[in-house]
Parts: structure tokens; C-alpha cells; sequence
């Protein structure tokens, strides 16, 4: 197995996508930077030399006075609602919920990219792990071996797996070297608040709970991981469904911009919560907000991602070790 997981990984490598992969979070990452750069410039501007409690300050009275708005929808109002609710507890325990610092902006970049930018770098490399070599005819080459086809099959996911880990550990890594450059590499002791809940769009803190930035960080690359194993898992069986690799790829696009559509639409289709695309902001539970639809909970969204990520991986076996090959 480990033989056949090393030939994996070597196919991986050869093709470049690893390193095509890291260009494209390099290049984000150089963006989100610079425009986090831009924005401490306009609120330096803004507000000058202050200290950070009179930003913040100035914050909720912004929007408060967005909430006078009849402009905006009773879902963003709710949504601003709490986060006034938010920005006043972290100034009530004198808490700077935006400290400069490079793991700041670790923590910020993965909330952001959770959704739709790793799994879409999840995706150049799942999404043709088996259909290339369908179209190509190469798995026929393998499938002379000696070897059982579902153990054939686990060396690729395996491989998928080390590649997925690879990905997301780059991706914290790139971020943290990348901005600290620009804001420092302080700042993993800082307090952060977790443990918010909302009760009927009100901000629940009951269990809220003061901890360092950095165990707050290794939990949310935690769910990040788990979220990314979810994704490539399910681009694995489109894989094994559809030879063609840029079919493949369409259908897991379409799949999950749909989700960050349907995400901020889908409040009054309770039954789209079972949807794995409505699930996939993981980490925005661990900041407090709102969910997509009121009574989802992190226990529910991980049970109903894990479910999804059984049943692609015992559709992508049944299928491939009954195909037709040949």
C-alpha cells in the first residue's frame, strides 16, 4: 500500500498541481495583505492615531446608524444586529477583536476561504485523481497488476488525503510568512471570544469563552481540514462518476458556488440545511455568527458533512470495483 500511495503522490507531483496550487494562494494571499493594508491605512485616515476602543466605538455607531436604514433587508438588519451585539461584548471586556498581527490575519484569511476558495484548490486535485486516467486509458495499466481494485482505489484517496493536508497546511503557512511581512508575527497570545450563539437573532453569551489566538487558530484550521477531507472526498466520486475531467469539475464548481448563493437566500428552505454546500462554513461558528438557516448548529453541520462524506466514499468503491474498464 505504501508503494502504491508513493506511485499516487509521484503521478500528483509530476503534474504540477501542488505547485500551481501554491502560486494561487501566494497571489491571494498577496491581495488579502495588501488590501488589509488599505484598509488600517483608511481607518488610520478615518480616525487617526486612536486607540482601538474609539474605533470600535465608532463601529457600532456606524452601524447603528445603517440599522436606521429602510433600505436593507430584515435578515441584514438581524445579521448587523448582531454584530453591534459582538463588536459592544468585545468592548465591555476590553478585547481587541482585530489585533495587528500575522495570526490575525491567518485566522481572518481561512474564515474568508473556507467556503469557496480551498475547496475550489481541493478540486484541481480531486476532481481528475481517476477520471484522467479513465479518459487516458492508464488505469487499465494498473488494473493488469496484481492488485485488488478497491486497494488500488484506497492508494489513491490516501494520496488525495496527504495532498488535501498538504494544501491546507500551505495555505496557514503562506498566509502567516506572507502578511507578517507586512503586520508583524506578534499577536498569537491575544484573547479572542468564542462560544457565541444566537437565540431567535438575539446574541446568546452565555458560553462565550476568553481564550488565546492560537488554540483559537488550531481549532479553526481543524474544522478547515475537515471541511477540505469533505470536499475532496466528494470530488473523488465525481471522479470515479465522469470520465471527463472538466465535466467533473463543472459539476463540483457549480455545486459549491450554489452554496455560497444559497447560503445567504436559503433562510425560509429549512430542508436545504441538509444540503452539504450550506454546511461548509464551519468556522463561522466558532465566531458567532448567524447561521443559514436558525437552529443549524456546528454538531449539526459536522454530522451532516460526515454523513456526505461516507456515502460519496461508498458510492466511489461500489462504482469502481464494478466498472467496466475495458
Amino acid at each position: 500500500m505504501i508503494k502504491l500511495v508513493e506511485n499516487e503522490m509521484l503521478k500528483i507531483v509530476r503534474k504540477k498541481k501542488i505547485i500551481v496550487v501554491a502560486m494561487i494562494i501566494v497571489v491571494l494571499v498577496s491581495l488579502f495583505t495588501y488590501a488589509q493594508y488599505r484598509e488600517t491605512e483608511r481607518t488610520q485616515k478615518k480616525f487617526g492615531d486612536v486607540d482601538w476602543r474609539v474605533t470600535l466605538q465608532q463601529e457600532i455607531i456606524d452601524t447603528q446608524n445603517r440599522l436606521t436604514s429602510s433600505g436593507i433587508s430584515d435578515e441584514w438588519k438581524k445579521e448587523l444586529n448582531l454584530r453591534v451585539q459582538q463588536q459592544q461584548y468585545y468592548l465591555d471586556h476590553n478585547i481587541n477583536p482585530s489585533d495587528p498581527g500575522a495570526p490575525t490575519i491567518v485566522r481572518a484569511f481561512a474564515e474568508h476561504a473556507i467556503s469557496l476558495l480551498l475547496p475550489l484548490l481541493v478540486m484541481i486535485i480531486g476532481s481528475d485523481i481517476i477520471s484522467s486516467e479513465l479518459s487516458a486509458g492508464t488505469v487499465k495499466i494498473l488494473l493488469t497488476r496484481p492488485i485488488k481494485r478497491w486497494r488500488i482505489l484506497l492508494s489513491k484517496y490516501l494520496a488525495l488525503l496527504l495532498s488535501v493536508s498538504l494544501i491546507v497546511v500551505l495555505f496557514a503557512l503562506l498566509s502567516y510568512f506572507i502578511s507578517g511581512m507586512v503586520f508583524g508575527y506578534q499577536g498569537w497570545n491575544a484573547p479572542i471570544i468564542t462560544g457565541f450563539s444566537t437565540n431567535a437573532g438575539e446574541l446568546n453569551a452565555g458560553a462565550a469563552d476568553i481564550i488565546p489566538q492560537w488554540k483559537y487558530i488550531v481549532m479553526e484550521y481543524s474544522l478547515v481540514w475537515f471541511v477540505m477531507v469533505v470536499v475532496g472526498t466528494l470530488s473523488f466520486m465525481v471522479s470515479v462518476l465522469i470520465k471527463n475531467t472538466s465535466a467533473g469539475m463543472g459539476v463540483m464548481l457549480a455545486a459549491l458556488i450554489s452554496g455560497v448563493i444559497l447560503s445567504s437566500v436559503v433562510s425560509s428552505w429549512e430542508s436545504a440545511k441538509y444540503l452539504f454546500m450550506i454546511n461548509l462554513d464551519l468556522t463561522s461558528y466558532l465566531a458567532g455568527n448567524p447561521p443559514p438557516i436558525e437552529g443549524m448548529t456546528l454538531g449539526f453541520s459536522l454530522v451532516v458533512l460526515s454523513i456526505w462524506g461516507l456515502a460519496a466514499l461508498l458510492v466511489s468503491f461500489g462504482v469502481f470495483v464494478r466498472k467496466d474498464m475495458y
